[in-house]
C-alpha cells in the first residue's frame, strides 16, 4: 500500500517525532545523544530548515522545525532518520528497525499553538521523571534558550516568549492541554 503524501507548506512549523521500534530505547550513552546532536547540526546546514525547539529522550524525539520550502522538511528528515540509523548499526553492530516507522509531524495552527508545544517539547524530560527542571536535561533546546548552552543549534522563535520562561516550562501544562497535544500525536491528526 503506498503512502500517504504528507500535507507541508512552505514556511510553516512543525511539530516533528519519532519512538524507538516498539518503544525502544534509542539513546542510551551521553555519546548517543552528542552524535544526535552533531547530526541535528549537519542537517541544518544542508536544508533549508529552521529549528525552533527540540528535546530528545532515551526512546524518542521531538523537533519543532519550519521549512523555507515545503519538500525541504522532507529532505532534512530523511537524510536525519537514515544517517541515524547507518551509525546507529555501526556503532552497536545491529541491523534491523531502529526507529518505529516514519516520522511524525503536525503542523502547529498559530501563536498559542506554538507556545503550547515548544513548552511541552521542553518540558518532556520533567513529566518522565528523568530531570527536576527543564534547565537541567542537557538534551533540549531549553539549556540554548535560557543562554545556560553556547551553542547556534536554535533559531530565533518567532514570538516573544512568557518571562521567565524557565519558570513557565518548570509549571505543568493544565489537563486540557496537554490531552489535546497527546490526542494529536496519538491520532495522528492535527491539533
Amino acid at each position: 500500500m503506498p503512502r500517504t503524501a504528507r500535507s507541508i507548506a512552505d514556511h510553516e512549523i512543525y511539530h516533528v517525532l519519532n519512538r524507538g521500534n516498539g518503544g525502544a530505547g534509542v539513546f542510551h550513552t551521553e555519546r548517543d545523544y552528542v552524535e544526535f546532536v552533531r547530526l541535528l547540526e549537519d542537517a541544518k546546514s544542508s536544508f533549508p530548515v529552521q529549528l525552533l525547539g527540540y528535546c530528545i529522550m532515551p526512546n524518542h524525539f521531538h523537533l519543532i522545525l519550519r521549512p523555507e520550502a515545503a519538500d525541504a522538511l522532507g529532505y532534512f528528515m530523511h537524510w536525519l532518520m537514515t544517517t541515524h540509523v547507518r551509525r546507529h548499526h555501526v556503532r552497536r553492530n545491529t541491523a534491523g528497525h531502529v526507529w518505529q516507522g516514519r516520522y511524525k509531524s503536525f503542523r502547529i495552527d498559530g501563536d498559542a499553538h506554538f507556545l503550547m508545544v515548544l513548552r511541552y517539547v521542553e518540558r518532556n524530560p520533567v513529566r518522565a521523571g528523568l530531570a527536576h527542571s527543564a534547565r537541567a536535561w542537557r538534551w533540549s533546546s531549553h539549556r540554548e534558550r535560557l543562554g545556560l548552552e553556547r551553542t547556534t543549534l536554535v533559531d530565533p522563535v518567532p514570538m516573544d516568549l512568557p518571562t521567565p520562561w524557565g519558570t513557565y516550562v518548570d509549571e505543568p501544562l493544565h489537563g486540557g492541554e496537554l490531552r489535546k497535544i497527546r490526542r494529536s500525536i496519538q491520532r495522528q491528526t492535527p491539533y
